[in-house]
């Protein structure tokens, strides 16, 4: 055969310099599970989704028409000279979208509009006078007549007393929309103003602020008003008049003539101050404003309950007369999927022979929504669940299913960290569908460091050695178990079980070692029901469990509101019997990415930038120029480059192609204008500083306490690797909880709890081994850490573990082992034991 008509077996990269990538040239198998790993920052994300989501997504575009292309979102050439043999692309990112009120499992897989579908065609209706319409074809085509005046669409005649009237469509069951209960609006809670959120502290006069909603922005004359009015304001709000009271409470909105005093003694005269009580302030306020950050500091002085008009289904009542086979679709979608499931096929046993068709195009999309769900182990999810409460791991799950639906074939899938958020027993689910991907033709590229993902691939794709300028080298290709024979991999060690697993001092009986506990007890809040738990003070403690288990609903709905609590913020409703151990402050790092756009750097978020201004102002040359602190800002006018305003690049409209993001060609991506970039200490410029790593920059600024204090705890994190000037919103999930840490590092932590969400995410295993270090100094300076983890590393080196189990949703929220790792690996109940028994006699060396 010759050799134009050979079917290619691999994509071949030739010169690929994205980021860090040192024009790296390598050949990846297609039609295989490949995995690839490396030490964060050593440029694994750049190959899979820098280069071949991004080329294969660009090819697969550049294929459609001109309109298409200008309406969807678009990526530019990769840096990479060639790349032949690339699929099309489809990409399943790190971090899923939070959803949020109005989303629900529902919502999120788009299982309810075939829901909604199916109860407006083979439903059956109930007529004014309280008869239930059997289903019929006649119904399905009346729901098909053109939306329009008297076509009749929707008209049906009720066979019991021959009333004429309208059954619900799919769109009127859409409670975002016309389905909408009317007390919630469709989110299924009540928000009610909670009178003692208003006044928290009855002690307080007026003057001194009793009334907390009149301390809402413009609103802190309403004191004035209220003297105006007559009230009382020196004497304690409990002490006042009932009449008084109740005019703080409930009076009447007017606008009256107040004066002002300002502290310089100047008089500021309104005509018309509106008089708001403690109620109208908050109601007012939330009815004038959209702002997010807004809305979230008024919802403090409201109490969340479940709608007591829909409870909670967040359908208008109205709806929940048309049945399917007995069941509203309120009582259907808080069915399991595994119930939904089981469902469907009495659906066909209940509906006429006529019918069965149309059922079956229908229940066959439900079908194919649900069962990849249930195949990636989300059996347990209901439909009415809000996708605000699903965890990670359930998200990125969803988020996978929606893509296997469509069963395709030639398709490159490049998953960027999938584990993320599994638990051990979901990753084996994870990798078998990995693997049905690969049997139906397609090509899988997976980002990880789960071993068990890469254990489990065809090839197995090294990057390193190192972080930075110091990675984006292929270190090794092979087969897993050839990349773990080779004596320059990093990974190898961790495959075979020749590493360290513990890495630091375990206690080896918690009970024994703890002198204070913390802890509560948790009511009722999603699937925990009167849950107690306690953990020891000064030493690591790791929730673990199957994903969707509560943990996150144990730790941060319940456990850090209720420590962080104050009268303006009370503790949850459903926590009781807090005990605190001893703990007075509570450090909360989740891993949201840190910063909003490329304006955040490592420079801006820690001290150095600041430092390095005040530095550079100092300078004669600084002072003979006139030149201030300001002047050394990329964000203010005084410093930034005229042309990309501080960036560093501009974005080029370039009609039906995708917009380019260049570097700008007056600073060539420095960020400062040309005079300010004149300055110089030690020989460079602030740009110059900032281009460099926290490593390099170590020696640099030896004789500069301030920063080199900054940067050694910056190096002591693992974070060596990161420049300055990096753009912090794309550093990994465990690379920001870090970077957040780092502020809090090198001081006294004792009665400091630091509560950590997965800091492994994005992590290998060399850099759990450092995470935990971090945990440890934290704790020997006197701190307490609290962190929910799947990495069997970081369960290992735990001195305590609660186990949350033994599945999720409702076959979750129970404690199915606690102690020390060891005692947890002997645990038979849940499933995490097993694997942690299996983890750790792999690496009793």
């Amino acid at each position: 055969m010759s050799k134009s008509t050979t079917i290619p077996d691999a994509i071949e990269v030739r010169g690929a310099a994205v980021h860090n990538l040192q024009h790296l040239n390598v050949d990846i198998p297609l039609h295989q599970l490949v995995a690839i790993t490396g030490r964060s920052g050593s440029g694994k994300s750049s190959l899979a989704m820098g280069v071949l989501y991004a080329e294969g997504m660009r090819r697969y575009v550049s294929a459609l028409s001109t309109y298409t292309r200008r309406r969807l979102g678009q990526v530019g050439h990769a840096q990479v000279a060639s790349i032949a043999h690339i699929p099309s692309a489809i990409a399943l990112r790190q971090r899923p979208i939070v959803p949020g009120i109005r989303s629900t499992v529902g919502t999120t897989t788009e299982a309810l509009n075939v829901l909604r579908l199916a109860f407006s065609r083979l439903g059956s209706p109930r007529c004014p006078n309280g008869h239930q319409v059997p289903p019929t074809l006649n119904i399905a085509r009346a729901m098909d007549l053109p939306n329009q005046p008297d076509s009749g669409m929707g008209e049906i005649t009720c066979p019991t007393c021959n009333v004429k009237f309208k059954a619900f469509g799919a769109e009127d069951f859409a409670f975002n929309s016309a389905g909408a209960c009317p007390t919630c609006g469709g989110t299924g809670v009540a928000r009610t103003l909670a009178p003692e959120r208003l006044i928290p502290d009855p002690t307080l006069t007026l003057r001194q602020g009793a009334v907390a909603s009149w301390r809402l922005p413009g609103r802190n004359f309403m004191i004035f008003v209220a003297q105006q009015i007559g009230l009382d304001i020196d004497t304690p709000f409990k002490d006042l008049p009932q009449a008084q009271q109740e005019m703080v409470w409930h009076g009447k909105k007017q606008a009256y003539a107040i004066n002002i005093p300002s502290k310089t003694g100047k008089i500021f005269h309104m005509d018309h101050a509106m008089y708001e009580n403690a109620f109208n302030a908050v109601e007012d306020s939330m009815a004038t404003t959209t702002n997010e950050r807004a809305i979230t500091r008024l919802n403090r002085f409201y109490r969340f309950d479940v709608c007591p008009t829909c409870h909670g289904s967040r359908f208008r009542p109205a709806l929940l007369g048309q049945l399917i086979n007995g069941k509203n679709i309120a009582e259907v979608s808080a069915m399991t999927l595994s119930e939904l499931t089981a469902f469907i096929p009495t659906i066909y046993d209940w509906l006429p022979a006529a019918m069965q068709p149309l059922a079956h195009d229908i229940l066959r999309e439900l079908t194919t929504v649900l069962k990849p769900l249930i195949d990636l182990g989300l059996s347990y999810l209901q439909l009415s669940r809000a996708g605000a409460s699903l965890s990670t791991g359930e998200l990125q799950r969803i988020q996978l299913a929606r893509t296997l639906r469509t069963e395709t074939t030639g398709v490159l899938y490049v998953l960027d960290e999938p584990s993320i958020g599994l638990h051990p027993a979901n990753v084996a689910g994870l990798i078998a569908v990995m693997r049905s991907l690969v049997a139906q033709g397609n090509s899988v590229v997976g980002v990880d460091h789960d071993t068990a993902i890469i254990e489990a691939a065809d090839q197995v794709l090294e990057i390193g050695p190192g972080a930075g300028a110091a990675g984006g080298r292929l270190l090794n290709q092979g087969t897993p178990a050839a990349v773990a024979r080779k004596p320059s991999s990093l990974i190898g060690p961790y495959l075979t079980g020749a590493a360290d697993l513990i890495v630091r001092p375990t206690a080896t009986q918690a009970h024994a070692a703890a002198k204070k506990w913390y802890g509560l007890t948790v009511t009722n809040r999603f699937n925990l029901h009167n849950l107690t738990v306690q953990f020891p003070v000064n030493q690591l403690s790791v929730v673990s469990g199957f994903s969707g288990a509560g943990k996150s609903t144990l730790v941060f709905d319940a456990l850090v509101p209720a420590l962080t609590a104050t009268k303006p913020n009370p503790a949850p409703a459903f926590v009781k019997d807090l005990h605190r151990g001893g703990l007075r402050k509570v450090v909360a790092i989740d891993a949201s990415p840190v910063g909003k756009n490329v304006r955040s750097t490592v420079a801006t978020y820690t001290n150095i930038l600041d430092r390095l201004r005040d530095l550079f102002a100092g300078l004669p040359a600084s002072r003979q120029r006139g030149y201030t602190a300001s002047n050394f800002s990329y964000n203010v006018t005084a410093g930034a480059c005229p042309t990309c305003g501080g960036t560093g690049q501009i974005s080029l409209d370039i009609q039906y192609l995708p917009d380019m993001q260049q570097v700008c060609p007056t600073c060539n991506g420095r960020r400062y204008n040309p005079a300010v970039l004149d300055v110089k200490w030690q020989g460079r410029s602030i740009a110059d500083l900032l281009d460099l790593s926290v490593d390099e920059a170590l020696p640099v600024f030896k004789a500069e306490p301030a920063i080199a204090a900054t940067l050694q705890t910056l190096h002591d994190m693992g974070l060596g690797y990161l420049h300055l000037g990096e753009s912090t919103p794309a550093l990994s999930g465990g690379e920001a909880q870090r970077l957040k840490l780092t502020a809090h590092m090198g001081r006294t932590q004792r009665g400091t709890l630091f509560v950590f969400d997965e800091p492994s995410v994005g992590l290998h295993p060399l850099d759990v081994a450092t995470l935990l270090q971090v945990f440890q100094r934290l704790i020997d300076a006197g701190g307490t850490v609290l962190t929910i983890e799947h990495d069997l590393d970081v369960l290992a080196n735990a001195d305590y573990l609660l186990d949350l189990g033994p599945e999720g949703g409702r076959f979750g929220g129970q404690i199915v082992a606690s102690g020390t790792p060891q005692e947890v690996a002997q645990s038979t109940a849940g499933h995490t034991g097993a694997y942690l028994k299996a983890h750790l006699a792999k690496f009793s060396h």
